[in-house]
């Protein structure tokens, strides 16, 4: 018994040091642009408000406008529990709170300090609110925009972060309608790797993307997209370095893709001078 008991102590011990080590090699890889953002990733492996502070960390906006919404929401949730009126609480006090300005490739930063968001910090927002409120839901990703649908008393709602009037979506042949236009076709690909998600749909061509991604894979789609706006500025060193931090929170097919081509182009840059 003792001996049993020894072998499962050790086993545990070995298997908890391979994983911190994989963790410290990890970030051993990664180049951090401040200590605040390697702080903040660290941190962020267990809390994910965190991680999506993480891009452009030196900006280090206070948490007193998400402290205060969620004073305000733990009231109403602590007497209303996960109901509908919550969930519609969360999408308008968020609106009215946060997500002052739409503006392309907004940091989660952006979003706290100056109101200015975009798809994907405005989902993150509302996803950890959901997450906190107990609600079932799932982030979707397509070609070039995020958004949530919440499984609410077996009917879907969907929550368009960018659209503050009709954003929340209930009626079951306009939330039909809002995915028949993201519906993927698995015969199709992505058209362009540097475009950043954003806005809603407006081009009704076929799709490539339709899947549910977690916080974590959402926060990779974050430095993804600040990856994007160095890459179309020329920056492909720095790109590349956004890139690799992307792939190694969301093990996706479109920032390999990209990062690929980043280091060609960094490659051509450097040889050319």
């Amino acid at each position: 018994m003792k001996k049993a008991l020894l072998t499962y102590i050790l086993s545990f011990a070995f298997g908890f040091i391979a994983v911190a080590q994989e963790a410290a090699g990890m970030l051993e890889e990664l180049s951090f642009d401040s200590n605040s953002e390697k702080a903040l990733w660290e941190a962020g492996q267990q809390n994910p408000y965190l991680l999506f502070r993480a891009v452009q960390a030196e900006q280090t906006p206070s948490d007193e406008k998400w402290n205060e919404l969620l004073a305000e929401l733990d009231k109403k949730f602590s007497k209303k529990g996960t109901h509908l009126n919550v969930l519609r609480q969360i999408f308008e006090k968020s609106h009215q709170q946060l997500f002052k300005t739409y503006e392309q490739h907004s940091t989660f930063n952006d979003m706290l300090g100056q109101g200015k968001f975009d798809c994907v910090s405005g989902s993150a927002a509302l996803a950890l609110l959901l997450d906190r409120y107990e609600f079932d839901y799932k982030v979707v990703e397509t070609d070039y925009h995020v958004f949530i649908v919440v499984n609410y008393d077996g009917k879907d709602i969907i929550l368009e972060s960018t659209l503050q009037i009709g954003g929340m979506i209930t009626a079951p042949s306009e939330v039909a309608s809002y995915l028949e236009g993201y519906k993927a076709d698995g015969s199709v690909k992505l058209k362009s790797l540097n475009q950043r998600l954003g806005a809603p749909k407006i081009d009704l061509s076929d799709n490539a993307i339709f899947r549910k991604v977690n916080l974590t894979q959402l926060a990779g789609l974050q430095y993804y997209n600040d990856a994007i706006s160095l890459f179309n500025e020329q920056s492909f060193q720095r790109a590349t370095l956004q890139l690799h931090k992307a792939l190694k929170l969301y093990n996706s097919e479109r920032i390999d893709g990209l990062k690929t081509l980043a280091e060609k182009q960094a490659n051509l840059l450097a040889s050319s001078n």
